[in-house]
């Protein structure tokens, strides 16, 4: 199987041609090509393949580091579009392209960054999906010995959101397992540690569900901003600061889609045995 390393703010991906022939891995074998010591190491394994709806130009799937199903990812987005165009598989500067959470658009900018339209959050709890009698703002939890206050929003992906004082000593390893799997999200999700710096600037932490820390999380990021405007924090457009790098993103409030701006980069080619 001929792959292309690829990664976005350090967030690192493996992705499949799987345009030419359909490529089938069973959770094993993505295990295997995620492991670090034993494969090529990633945090997750993105597939290219043709879209099933007309309106979209490629498909892609997301498998996580544990063999999981992923519906959403933005770093992950970036990198298939830069992909694309590497491979002179699109001569096109925006596209559609269709993952298991839906439609996304994307497009690569003068300066070769790219944006994304995500598409608008969904903050219904059964949307999410999130247990909740009603939809709020915050919700109480009860995980890792304490109570904590998060938000609940999905991009495609369920998220939450905590608000921390400093992003250094945020309980990531503590809270982030233990939110991943509380009960309260029965798909699991993804944990943000969000520091605002103030209105346009923030700096975030993801426990991304089924991979552990990642130095970026572009969904993450989007949710995160969608949190913290809704907590009135954050302004319209917002420069989130992760470990591995920046995104800008720009949300118009309720209704309206996340867009998402950053950078997504090849790092080699190869070919393994799955």
């Amino acid at each position: 199987m001929r792959f292309t390393k690829m990664q976005g703010l350090g967030n690192d991906f493996v992705v499949v041609d799987g345009l030419t022939a359909p490529l089938e891995l069973s959770a094993a074998q993505v295990r295997r090509i995620a492991d670090r010591r034993l494969g090529v190491g990633c945090d997750q394994l993105l597939v290219i393949g043709a879209p099933v709806d007309a309106a979209a130009d490629f498909r892609y799937e997301i498998y996580n580091a544990d063999g999981s199903r992923a519906e959403q990812c933005g770093n992950g987005v970036r990198c298939i579009v830069r992909y694309l165009a590497q491979r002179g598989l699109t001569d096109r500067s925006g596209l559609v392209l269709e993952g298991d959470a839906g439609r996304v658009r994307a497009r690569i900018e003068d300066d070769g960054a790219i944006t994304v339209d995500m598409g608008v959050p969904r903050l219904e709890p059964r949307e999410i999906p999130f247990t909740a009698e009603a939809r709020a703002v915050t919700y109480p939890l009860a995980a890792g010995g304490r109570e904590v206050a998060i938000s609940a929003v999905s991009m495609g992906n369920p998220h939450a959101v905590l608000i921390v004082d400093d992003i250094e000593r945020a309980p990531v390893a503590e809270l982030g397992p233990a939110l991943e799997a509380h009960p309260r999200f029965p798909r699991r999700t993804n944990v943000g540690f969000l520091q605002v710096v103030e209105p346009a600037y923030a700096r975030l932490r993801v426990y991304e569900r089924g991979a552990g820390e990642t130095p970026a999380c572009g969904s993450g990021a989007c949710a995160a901003v969608v949190a913290g405007r809704l907590r009135g924090l954050l302004g319209e457009r917002v420069t989130v600061r992760l470990p591995g790098g920046e995104l800008v993103i720009l949300w118009g409030g309720e209704g309206t889609p996340v867009w998402m701006t950053g950078p997504a980069v090849s790092v080699f080619e190869g070919q393994i045995e799955p």
